[in-house]
Order: C-alpha cells, then sequence, then structure tokens
C-alpha cells in the first residue's frame, strides 16, 4: 500500500496521517495516526496535561478523505480544499501514545466538490465525529 505522502501533498509538521489502512478511492478512506508526545502541539495543549487539539482531529479526518479523493483517478494531481465542517463532536480526549484511527466516507463526490462523513476513534471509541465539505482545485 502506498505511503500519505506519496498521495497527498502535506508534510511535516502537518502531515496528521502516518499509515493507510484502506482505501477505496473515491469513496473511503480508513488511516492511522501513531501520536508519540514529541509532536509541537502538546508541549502548549496542555502544559502537563497534554491533549490533541480537536481541530487537528478534525484536519487529521480531513486528509484520510483526501487520500480517497486524490487515489481516484478523476482527481490525480489535485487538490482537495476544506470548503466547510458541520456537525464536529468531540467525544473523548486523546493523548500521546494514543493511535487515532481515522475513517472518512464520501457521501457525494462531483467534479470540483463533495461532501463526507468521518470519524476518529482510539481503541474503538469515538474521539470526533464530523461532515466535511470539501471543493478540488487544480
Amino acid at each position: 500500500m502506498k505511503k500519505p505522502e506519496d498521495l497527498i501533498p502535506h508534510r511535516a509538521p502537518f502531515l496528521f496521517v502516518d499509515e493507510i489502512v484502506l482505501l477505496e478511492p473515491g469513496k473511503k478512506a480508513t488511516a492511522r495516526w501513531h501520536l508519540k508526545g514529541d509532536e509541537w502541539f502538546f508541549s502548549g495543549h496542555f502544559p502537563g496535561r497534554p491533549t490533541l487539539p480537536g481541530v487537528l482531529m478534525c484536519e487529521a479526518i480531513a486528509q484520510t478523505g483526501a487520500l480517497a479523493i486524490v487515489s481516484d483517478e478523476r482527481f490525480a494531481g489535485k487538490l482537495p480544499l476544506f470548503g466547510g465542517l458541520d456537525g464536529a463532536r468531540f467525544r473523548r480526549q486523546v493523548v500521546p501514545g494514543d493511535v487515532l484511527e481515522m475513517t472518512t466516507d464520501l457521501v457525494r463526490l462531483s467534479g470540483r466538490a463533495g461532501k463526507g462523513n468521518g470519524i476518529a476513534t482510539v481503541n474503538g471509541e469515538t474521539a470526533c465525529e464530523c461532515e466535511l465539505l470539501f471543493v478540488v482545485v487544480d
């Protein structure tokens, strides 16, 4: 299976997908983010109680969706961008040592835009869920 950086342009420190678990081009992707604890955001969020910021969980879900989009030959070489984020809910804290597993299902996909539903879990427990709107640009 390909690496995330083979498909999407994100790079450290803003690549939040380490491993692709499942890839159904144009339909669905599942990926993992292994949080070691030395990531840049943990030192300030929060000192003494490091917690993954919720907005970064949403970004990780979006990057997972981007994998499903750009792996579809219709979108090879294009860039999916956030168009909106709806219904984000945070259900549990994510801390150093956790493995965040993100799944994004694309529920609508046209030549220029789409919609996806995403969920991020730790050990099967929901950490975050959201609905993504995106546009695809050259």
